[in-house]
């Protein structure tokens, strides 16, 4: 998946932390990393091919903001991940008191 890819990187984690809270224009991100403005760029880029950003044009600024669309593709495997781990956390469930069961009444 994409997306996971995309937000295994500190970097890109931070931008759409920073992303959350309002629409920030390339030079404003850049400008809170110690990174070079290109390597900034680079960062959007992969955040943009996952999905996860959209880009903008206002005169001479490029404005990024989060896409929902990336978010709700990652949230919907995530939902299945969660059902799969459910299902095996409530059969363990049942194991254990199954076997809780039995060995209360061997004693």
């Amino acid at each position: 998946m994409e997306t996971i890819t995309a937000l295994g990187d500190p970097t890109r984690q931070r931008i759409v932390e920073m992303l959350a809270g309002k629409e920030l224009s390339a030079g404003v991100i850049a400008s809170k990393f110690e990174i070079s403005a290109p390597a900034v760029s680079q960062h959007l880029k992969v955040l943009k091919d996952a999905k996860l950003v959209t880009v903008r044009a206002d005169a001479q600024k490029r404005l990024y903001s989060l896409n929902k669309d990336g978010f709700e593709e990652m949230d919907e495997w995530l939902q299945r991940i969660r059902r799969y781990w459910i299902r095996n956390l409530d059969r363990l469930e049942k194991i254990l008191r199954d076997e809780d069961k039995a060995a209360g009444r061997k004693k």
